[in-house]
């Protein structure tokens, strides 16, 4: 899974430096998706196994090749998805199509979010084995991770406006409203509501910074 997620970021990185459509976007992140998915499903699996037996059983043994099989599928779909969509971008590469994603801040936008949510699921997968969920508890706090992202992203896409000051501080307001309810709920700690602001707030300024 942690490999899965450092390929997942690497390839949502990839379309933003070499300007993906959306259809190619929706076609990258329904690829990585599925590995994610099927490799949960695997996992499930392999513990139910586990857990109705101790003993050799070679039915048992089918259904883990199977479900590490569907794995195995999924990721070579995936690379055949990669390839068709980075293929002629690595060839020669297409300054009009960078220059399409410099001022598409609804498609960085997107691109930021996606890695964020993949960041925090990893950091709770390595740092939080008993004390979170991926959705719930654990470090870093997920929601204030994407509301900061949010805020960052919103003070991007409004810097032309005379307004930015204005919606940048009520973005803001919001972001940490959403924070403090983190920890007045007892979900997080202020530590982990903390980083998981800083951590939405960086990767989306050096995802928006990328084509500045």
């Amino acid at each position: 899974m942690r490999v899965h997620f450092l390929a997942a970021v690497g390839v949502l990185v990839a379309g933003v430096v070499l300007g993906v459509t959306r259809f190619e976007l929706l076609a990258l992140m329904l690829a990585v998706s599925f590995v994610l998915i099927a490799e949960m499903i695997n996992t499930a699996i392999e513990k139910a196994i586990d857990v109705a037996t101790n003993s050799f059983d070679p039915v048992a043994r089918v259904a883990k090749d199977v479900s590490a099989g569907a794995v195995l599928i999924a990721a070579v779909n995936a690379a055949l998805i990669g390839y068709l969509v980075f293929a002629d971008r690595l060839r020669a590469p297409s300054q009009r199509a960078i220059n399409s994603v410099r001022n598409s801040s609804v498609h960085e936008t997107v691109i930021a979010v996606t890695v964020v949510i993949l960041l925090v699921i990893a950091l709770k997968a390595v740092t939080n084995r008993s004390s979170g969920t991926p959705l719930r508890g654990g470090l870093p706090s997920g929601h204030a991770a994407v509301a900061y992202g949010g805020w960052v992203a919103v003070t991007f896409a409004t810097s032309d406006s005379p307004h930015v000051v204005l919606v940048s501080t009520l973005t803001f307001l919001m972001a940490t409203l959403v924070a403090q309810t983190r920890v007045e709920s007892g979900v997080h700690t202020t530590g982990e509501v903390v980083l998981g602001g800083l951590l939405g707030a960086t990767v989306t300024t050096m995802i928006f910074r990328l084509f500045a």
